[in-house]
């Protein structure tokens, strides 16, 4: 499952971005693309690719939960993939799959103008002011660059995002802290400062950084052996 979202958020944003970029917005003349064109794209193609997924990212929470409900002894509410589609659907129908949507789709667009948008505005900064070539290394030293912009726009909705989900809540399901993820952030900050929105930023980055070097290194090889040109 978790494959499987990652597999299709991934797809949808690269595709997205590269067609905002190339044909939407479109390049200069001398094809250098303007940061905040880039800017654009990256969240645009991060909210979408993340409101594809949101279904799927869904059911994914539904089967951890099966797990803790499994620990503490109580029935299984549903049992596997297809059946917990089924479950959500039958309660709330073809809309009941977009649930919870917006906070995930607001942190993925912050995610990718720190990801895509850094990635794409490094790599051709290096390419037209060093001699580098367009090689590892300089794909290496790019995604270093948007792991970090990408940790450090990504921790403030992680944290909006984890205190509305664990906020207690009343018999019909509201939350009774917060009332958005807007309010959460106002909330956050006015009590504990913006610092707040920062905790946990080290292990968000540890975990960001190998992904986005991973990730960047093992799509820009791709695009090389399949003849594509590079990213």
């Amino acid at each position: 499952m978790c494959c499987t979202l990652r597999t299709m958020y991934s797809g949808v944003r690269m595709v997205a971005y590269e067609q905002l970029r190339d044909s939407v917005l479109g390049r200069n003349e001398d094809t250098s693309f303007p940061f905040w064109k880039a800017a654009v794209g990256g969240m645009a193609a991060g909210a979408l690719g993340q409101f594809m997924a949101s279904p799927t990212d869904l059911v994914k929470v539904q089967m951890q939960m099966e797990g803790r409900r499994r620990l503490e002894g109580k029935p299984p509410r549903v049992h596997g993939v297809y059946h917990a589609f089924l479950k959500i659907v039958s309660e709330g129908g073809v809309r009941g799959l977009w649930a919870g949507w917006v906070p995930n789709v607001q942190r993925a667009a912050l995610v990718n103008l720190g990801d895509l948008t850094t990635y794409d505005t490094v790599k051709h900064f290096i390419l037209r002011n060093t001699s580098l070539e367009d090689n590892s290394l300089c794909h290496a030293l790019a995604s270093t660059c948007s792991g970090l912009v990408a940790a450090i726009m990504g921790t403030p909705a992680d944290v909006v995002k984890t205190r509305i989900m664990n906020q207690p809540r009343d018999g019909c399901g509201r939350g009774l802290l917060y009332k958005s993820s807007t309010d959460c952030l106002i909330q956050s900050v006015k009590g504990e400062g913006l610092k707040s929105l920062y905790k946990g930023f080290l292990p968000t980055w540890m975990r960001m950084a190998p992904w986005s070097m991973t990730f960047w290194l093992t799509f820009e090889q791709i695009r090389r052996v399949m003849g594509i040109s590079s990213f």
